[in-house]
């Protein structure tokens, strides 16, 4: 979804863009992505600010694209099941309604208005307005068609070609040399060796994560419901498995239950554990779901990088070289500011927004802790 958003900005910002996939479009992290846009779920800070902008963005190229991406501008309901958790909630929503978001509380009593089929007991909630989904195949695979980008799908990169001063001017694959004055490195979980063939370092980990997907259901959730501890588990530096329940339903009819998040490197071996630990969370929050099927469930791989902040902007250890990649479980949402903030440094303009948090060469600098060992 990332590279699908540069390409995008770049292209209409008048550059001929080519798009190199070792695999298809969508067959990563993104089509193992729920497609959330979320604000919800972000501190105050930069992110939020990128998540904020996106968010606007997403509301442009839906109006574009129609009810091609699946667009849902649904809302999001955060729930605290005892008061000591809905205070924190409630904390947290006055910071970010500073910085721009519209969370609204709601009283315990009130929960059934927006989700009537949601357990009885809890003790209150936000709500977030702004949050929304899109289908994220769809979404990527519409991106790269406006975009009129030039692609090379099964094209997978060797090297990234650099002049004797060093400066990039495009990349080898196993099937030729493409030439380019910049290239974008928005390989996901693999982010971190592109890098590397570049000669240098960016420490994007894999973090797994499960989803449920129930059989076809009537519209009984309406938008996307999540207990507040999500919050919590989304900013843990933990690698062992977090799990808090995150319930949705979609436009195609089967609802989607998260989130669970481990570090295990790339394996892709079905965990009973999470999965378990996902419905049990599921039905917590929604009890008719006891009663509901579910039909599969799939694992993908958030690409993480130590500060829970993703890589963007033009690295100046490699001219010609710019990153748009760790964006954890993010990426759906953020990827427009991203191919925006891309485009704008590609062709030399000031960006939206201050990119300086999310340079690439801070953990060359920061000491900050890889994560490489639990």
């Amino acid at each position: 979804m990332t590279g699908a958003a540069c390409a995008l900005y770049a292209a209409r910002a008048g550059l001929r863009v080519r798009v190199v996939d070792r695999g298809s479009v969508a067959g990563g992290t993104t089509g193992a992505g729920e497609g959330n846009l979320l604000v919800s779920d972000k501190e105050p800070g930069p992110e939020l600010e990128l998540a904020l902008l996106s968010a606007r963005l997403w509301a442009g190229l839906a109006a574009e694209l129609g009810a091609a991406v699946e667009y849902e501008p649904k809302g999001g309901l955060v729930v605290a099941p005892v008061p000591g958790a809905l205070a924190a909630l409630r904390d947290l929503a006055a910071r970010q309604r500073s910085a721009g978001v519209m969370a609204v509380p709601v009283t315990a009593d009130r929960l059934a208005d927006f989700e009537p089929y949601l357990a009885p007991g809890l003790a209150g909630g936000v709500h977030y307005p702004q949050d929304a989904q899109v289908m994220p195949a769809l979404a990527a695979a519409h991106l790269l068609r406006v975009s009129g980008a030039r692609l090379h799908l099964g094209h997978t990169v060797t090297g990234v070609l650099r002049a004797a001063g060093g400066t990039v001017y495009g990349v080898r694959t196993d099937r030729g040399d493409i030439h380019a004055p910049a290239v974008v490195n928005a390989a996901g979980v693999q982010g971190g060796e592109l890098a590397a063939l570049a000669g240098v370092r960016l420490p994007v980990l894999p973090r797994r994560g499960f989803v449920l997907v129930t059989e076809p259901l009537p519209r009984r959730v309406r938008h996307k419901v999540y207990a507040a501890d999500y919050v919590a588990d989304v900013a843990s530096d933990s690698a062992g498995l977090r799990t808090s329940p995150v319930v949705e339903g979609t436009a195609a009819g089967p609802v989607l239950i998260g989130a669970t998040r481990e570090r295990v490197g790339f394996d892709r071996s079905l965990s009973l554990r999470a999965v378990r630990a996902l419905a049990a969370g599921a039905v917590g929050l929604f009890p008719f779901l006891r009663r509901v099927h579910a039909l599969r469930t799939y694992a993908g791989f958030r690409p993480y990088l130590p500060d829970h902040l993703p890589a963007i902007g033009p690295d100046p250890r490699v001219p010609g070289l710019f990153h748009a990649c760790g964006h954890e479980g993010a990426g759906i949402g953020l990827a427009p500011a991203t191919g925006l903030s891309i485009a704008r440094a590609l062709t030399g303009k000031a960006p939206e927004l201050d990119l300086t948090p999310f340079r690439p060469e801070r953990f060359d600098t920061q000491g900050v802790n890889d994560g490489e060992s639990p």
